[in-house]
């Protein structure tokens, strides 16, 4: 004979795998540390910093109004 199971008791258990699952991919897309962020801030500030610097000025250039 077949088991008896109590559906709620199931459809929370579901829930709570999907949610697992979900959370597992959000720890792997986001889940950095701050250092890691910190690093990837100073190189973008380093790079942005770099091409401004290297940015050639037109005097005879028409300002935009």
């Amino acid at each position: 004979m077949a088991e008896i199971i109590n559906l709620r008791r199931a459809r929370k258990q579901k829930a709570r795998a999907e949610a697992d699952k979900a959370a597992e991919q959000n720890r792997i897309s986001f889940g950095r540390t701050k250092a890691e962020r910190s690093l990837t801030e100073a190189e973008r500030d380093k790079a942005a910093r770099h091409i401004d610097g290297h940015r050639l000025s037109r005097d005879d250039a028409p300002e935009k109004a």
